[in-house]
């Protein structure tokens, strides 16, 4: 099973944001220095980046916080880009870093301040079908994978959630090819029952 199932098909194969191109001219431009580039870059990959980080988080208003931490990153650390991969495997990188790390704050502001639930004004993220399962579930799954196989993580993110070709998933890996789709296919089959509840 491909965990890509949990995105929506209609995505697959569409430029990020724009045109790809401009895109990637702006952000060597910012790389490089220029103010007016990063303005007209940060401007062009939000609706993107909203987009992306509600693959990994349920609610719309997380979503968009996590996608404002994205950009924060995105400006404060342009000048790492050095354009030996596109900016779009970059910026994915730090798309799923940052959403990550707004579910796990969230999961820490639970614990911390229990609010009671109203239940006509809230809908439980859990049932709200994702095709199969949940992204909360594919958050925990992802959680658990880290806390047990921490070098099977970015594997699966980078493919199944963030779509990239499996070459760009081995370079932001930084593994062959041949140990990326192994570490992958390991992933999967690991991921796969907590998604479905059979353990």
């Amino acid at each position: 099973m491909r965990l890509s199932c949990l995105v929506s098909d209609r995505h697959r194969g569409e430029h990020p944001v724009g045109d790809a191109a401009d895109t990637e001219e702006l952000a060597r431009r910012a790389a490089a220095g220029d103010g007016a580039a990063l303005d007209g870059l940060l401007q062009r990959i939000r609706p993107e980046v909203v987009r992306r980080c509600g693959r990994f988080l349920p609610c719309r208003e997380d979503a968009e916080e996590a996608a404002q931490d994205v950009l924060l990153q995105v400006a404060r650390r342009i000048t790492t880009f050095q354009g030996r991969s596109r900016f779009s495997t970059w910026l994915y990188t730090v798309v799923a870093n940052c959403a990550r790390q707004k579910y796990r704050e969230l999961k820490r502001r639970a614990v911390e301040q229990p609010a009671p639930i109203d239940a006509a004004q809230h809908v439980d993220p859990r049932t709200t079908s994702v095709i199969a399962g949940s992204r909360v579930d594919l958050l925990e799954a992802l959680e658990r994978l880290e806390r047990e196989h921490p070098h099977l993580v970015a594997p699966l993110v980078y493919r199944d959630i963030c779509q990239l070709e499996y070459a760009e998933a081995a370079e932001r890996v930084g593994v062959p090819l041949g140990t990326l789709k192994s570490r992958l296919h390991e992933a999967r089959k690991q991921v796969r029952p907590w998604l479905t509840g059979t353990v």
